[in-house]
Order: C-alpha cells, then sequence, then structure tokens
C-alpha cells in the first residue's frame, strides 16, 4: 500500500475474459487489494480503478503458470490454494483437463507433489466454500480426508452440511470436526467388520442344514433361507418348487 501511494501502480494484474462483461483474476490480487482500500481510505480517484492486461486464451496457460511460480517463491501455497487453481483453470477452459492442468502448472514439481495436489482436488471439489481456513489443511489429514471421501460417496455431503450448519472460529477448531468426521468413519467401519467376525452378518448353516448330498440350507440374520451346493440338481429344484406350492 505504501508503494502504491508513494509510486502508483507500476505492474499491471492479469485477467481474462471470462464473458458477460466480467473479467477472471490470474494474478494481481493482492495489489487489487491494496488499491480498493487506498480508494476507500483516501478516496482517491486515482485509486479506483486498475492497470491490468489482459490476456488472450493462447497465452492464459503461460499466464497461469507463471502466477503460481510467483505465489510458490514469495509466500508458499498450500496443497488445498493449489488444487483449487488446478480445476479453476480446467473450469476457465485455460486447460481441458485436471490431469493436464496439474502437469503443467507444477511441472517443475516431483511426481509425489503433484499426486498430493492432486488428491487434494478431491477435497477441493467436494468443501471448497465449505471450509473456512482452507489453507491451514495440512497435508496429513487432507490426504486421509481425500482418501475417505472416494471411498464413501455419503462422507463428503455429510461434512458440507456440518461445516455450513456450525462454521468454525479458527482452523484448529475446523480441524477438529474433520478428524471427528474421520474418527466416526472408522468407528463405524470397525463395528461392521467385528459384526461380520462375528458371524452375525453371515448367513449360516442350520443345524440340519444337510438336507441332501451336496445340498445346504443356510439361515440369514433377516430371517431368509438359502439353498445352495452342487446338489441342487434341476430336478431337485423342480421338486422343491412342487412341494413349496402345495403350501399355498
Amino acid at each position: 500500500m505504501n508503494s502504491l501511494k508513494a509510486r502508483g501502480q507500476q505492474t499491471p494484474i492479469e485477467v481474462m475474459d471470462i464473458g458477460g462483461g466480467r473479467y477472471g483474476l490470474i494474478s494481481g490480487w493482492r495489489r487489487s487489494q491494496a488499491l480498493r482500500r487506498l480508494a476507500d481510505e483516501t478516496g482517491e480517484a486515482r485509486f479506483s480503478t486498475v492497470l491490468a492486461l489482459l490476456r488472450r486464451p493462447q497465452d492464459a496457460p503461460d499466464a497461469y503458470q507463471a502466477m503460481v511460480e510467483e505465489n510458490e517463491i514469495r509466500v508458499g501455497l498450500s496443497h488445498f490454494e493449489r488444487a483449487r487453481i488446478v480445476l479453476k483453470s480446467v473450469e476457465q477452459g485455460v486447460f481441458k483437463t485436471e490431469k493436464q492442468a496439474l502437469q503443467r502448472l507444477f511441472e517443475s514439481a516431483s511426481r509425489s507433489k503433484r499426486s498430493k495436489v492432486g488428491s487434494f482436488v478431491t477435497v477441493v471439489r467436494h468443501l471448497d466454500g465449505a471450509l473456512r481456513f482452507p489453507a491451514a489443511l495440512g497435508e496429513r489429514l487432507g490426504l486421509a480426508l481425500a482418501k475417505e471421501i472416494e471411498a464413501d460417496d455419503d462422507l463428503a455431503p455429510a461434512l458440507h452440511a456440518t461445516l455450513l450448519r456450525d462454521p468454525a472460529v479458527d482452523a484448529s477448531s475446523e480441524q477438529a470436526v474433520i478428524e471427528q468426521a474421520l474418527q466416526a468413519k472408522k468407528k463405524s467401519l470397525k463395528s461392521v467388520l467385528e459384526t461380520k467376525e462375528d458371524g452375525i452378518s453371515e448367513p449360516k448353516e442350520m443345524p440340519d442344514g444337510g438336507l441332501a448330498p451336496g445340498v445346504r440350507l443356510l439361515s440369514h440374520p433377516n430371517g431368509d433361507l438359502t439353498l445352495t451346493g452342487p446338489g441342487l440338481t434341476p430336478e431337485v429344484r423342480a421338486s422343491f418348487r412342487g412341494w413349496l406350492k402345495t403350501l399355498g
């Protein structure tokens, strides 16, 4: 702000035409915010407009890449911010696919880093707008969250609703909500596995299940009965269906 006040805007921001008389910001967010604050504080007309460089569609990939590199050097980006740039660049048609965006925007990064950013794309896709402190989401928790979201279609909508219903006051409390959601899912899965191990959810063979050579009778928890085995020949099936009809 001091520099802009003393010397004016020296470097243009970069934008691209997104239609309807609107422009998407590629780089220069801090300059834009500083000008806005100066305009509010001083009322001077010179701060009410911004010098902008309009990027052509064919130039946009290079502009996005330069923006990412500049911010990585200046302040460092979180995985969430990196992933959000990937999604937004695809939405704006700068890149055709997320894979292409990842490769181009982070071509100097290791494969491992690109893979982690790719995982965070899942988090951004489902929780962008619901998280109040997304940049504070650490790598470990973010990767665990992405994995569970991909494994459980119900997790993201439920967590999204929870985060919006009771907005966190700080990053730690927001992450605590995420941790609780992941722990609840693990407990639920553990319960299911323990139930399965106890044999409650698995069909059991009836004590007199050996009805005939090669034929077994299984009892299910919901009361269903199943006949199974190699002895269920077409003749045996026909005989059994005939017997059932006599019960009516």
